[in-house]
């Protein structure tokens, strides 16, 4: 399994110059936020699952911070991020919206965004801010617990995923040896 993400990963020596990089110094590219191993990957993952629910532009920035807090790993947490993206942002936050409702017993309606059209970046982030900022209660103690939801989904999937994937290749290397992989050798 290690070999398999590995294999799609960036080396970090490759990003070492690059500007973003630079800025944050060495905490970026400390080993362990590049290392591949089932927890690094797990932790990563959820880290991503987890700040892909913060709203607005930030949800990299936060995924970079708590990789470096937790020491886990960050290409698979930058990549989780891209859970929200334009395609599932309102799906989301209409099942963030209905678990804040459900948990507050609020009876608001979810409405979608306006049209949008063709307007200006600026414009548009004031539209989908009062957008956001309509949704009220529901929606901001719905955000924290789909983003716990769907980190700790992310977090056990990997496990187990990589639970099977060693197990069967256990399994192939004693079926090569001709021997069941319980069996003690000869």
């Amino acid at each position: 399994m290690r070999k398999l993400i590995r294999k799609h990963l960036p080396h970090p020596d490759s990003l070492r110059d690059k500007r973003i990089f630079r800025l944050f110094g060495n905490s970026l590219l400390h080993p362990r936020l590049w290392h591949v191993n089932r927890h690094s990957a797990a932790g990563g993952l959820a880290v991503g699952l987890f700040c892909g629910m913060i709203p607005g532009p930030l949800q990299m920035l936060g995924a970079a911070i708590l990789c470096a807090i937790f020491r886990v790993n960050l290409p698979l947490a930058l990549i989780g991020t891209l859970l929200s993206n334009p395609l599932t942002i309102v799906p989301l936050y209409m099942v963030a919206f209905m678990i804040g409702r459900f948990v507050t017993g609020s009876d608001a309606a979810f409405s979608p965004p306006a049209e949008l059209g063709d307007i200006g970046m600026s414009e548009f982030m004031r539209a989908w801010l009062d957008w956001f900022l309509s949704l009220g209660k529901p929606l901001f103690i719905g955000l924290p617990l789909l983003a716990l939801a769907l980190a700790a989904a992310g977090y056990f999937a990997v496990k187990l995923c990589w639970q099977i994937h060693t197990r069967q290749a256990w399994q192939r290397r004693s079926a090569l040896r001709g021997r069941h992989p319980r069996q003690p050798a000869p």
